[in-house]
């Protein structure tokens, strides 16, 4: 099934129309044409059959025939996760952990972030991109950069993790996490969440967990989190 994504529609609508560059894309490169039937979502769990009725390279016009709704899973999770000083390393992330399933993410910007300055427009298509290739119905919440402090003074609900690598006493993620739990897990950048951070995530209910017997990367790291965490709610 080849998806596509247009969030202005919910299930009271009847028909709608792509904007001229999904348009233009949809008849132009895919050869698509009036009678063809083409799946969309809005991005919150509503997955369109509709059928074309007008084809244009400027207006794609489409009449919805059917709506398939699916339920939000049982967990939520959420990723905050310290920038990468090489983009292309963070895009990757965010491409494989909307594959995987992940409902929110925040780059966090922490004590050693060698990038601190973030522009989300490209994230933004990433994962987008990434929703409509693996064909999922949610498109995951991308938030705008926030500091670590300020992040951790925020009152996210379920499980708290932070993954770090200094020798202290730690557990393994997969013994602590439950399953059917919202979890929020942090992830450092690339020279490690400062002393001081650990600390305060600490005192703020974060639970010390490592990932593995390696020092992974960032974006692994990441990775690996949130991979851990949908085999444990399969």
């Amino acid at each position: 099934m080849q998806l596509f994504y247009f969030k202005n529609i919910n299930a009271h609508s009847t028909s709608f129309s792509f904007d001229k560059e999904e348009s233009k894309h949809i008849y132009k490169v895919l050869r698509k044409k009036e009678g063809d039937v083409l799946f969309v979502t809005n991005g919150l769990g509503l997955l369109f059959k509709t059928k074309i009725t007008l084809a244009s390279d400027s207006k794609c016009t489409v009449e919805i025939l059917s709506i398939e709704t699916t339920e939000k899973q049982k967990y939520q999770l959420h990723l905050a996760v310290a920038p990468t000083k090489m983009n292309d390393r963070y895009e990757w992330f965010l491409e494989k952990v909307t594959e995987i399933g992940v409902q929110e993410i925040t780059p966090i910007i922490c004590d050693h972030s060698e990038r601190k300055v973030i522009k989300t427009e490209r994230f933004d298509r990433i994962v987008l991109s990434a929703m409509k290739q693996s064909n999922q119905v949610f498109l995951p919440i991308l938030n705008e950069p926030i500091a670590f402090k300020d992040f951790i003074k925020k009152s996210n609900s379920g499980q708290k993790f932070i993954a770090h690598c200094e020798e202290t006493t730690k557990k393994m993620l997969t013994e602590v996490v439950q399953a059917n739990q919202d979890c929020t897990i942090l992830i450092g950048p690339e020279g490690d969440f400062s002393l001081k951070e650990i600390e305060i995530a600490l005192e703020n209910n974060y639970n010390p967990v490592s990932l593995g017997a390696t020092r992974l990367r960032t974006e692994t790291a990441a990775m690996v989190a949130c991979h851990t965490i949908a085999l444990i709610n399969e």
